[in-house]
């Protein structure tokens, strides 16, 4: 990886989620299984979701929460993201906020 890459790590360790909701659904009441079925729909939808999906969804979300705007203050953006990923370079957090912008 080189210094401009961003040092995030996407996790897909979602098989025994997986499997625990199937269960539940196996058993759940009538009242129960329209929301089980929506949460195995959502699961399903994020592990086939392409890394740089995942990466956009963060990186907003993380702007978000900070109350930042991407495209009103980039320099700040790339300043939360650098302060959220110890060790991201100045590139690599401009990449990232590059990402999400329309």
């Amino acid at each position: 990886m080189s210094k401009h890459e961003p040092h995030i790590l996407i996790l897909r360790d979602l098989e025994s989620l997986r499997d625990e909701i199937v269960r539940e659904l196996d058993s759940a009441g009538e009242a129960e299984q329209p929301g089980l079925r929506k949460a195995l729909h959502l699961l399903d939808q994020r592990a086939t979701a392409a890394d740089e999906q995942l990466v956009q969804e963060w990186v907003t979300r993380t702007l978000s929460r900070a109350g930042v705007s991407p495209a009103q203050d980039h320099v700040r953006a790339v300043k939360v993201l650098r302060e959220t990923i110890p060790g991201l370079g100045l590139r690599a957090g401009n990449d990232l906020v590059k990402s999400v912008l329309p």
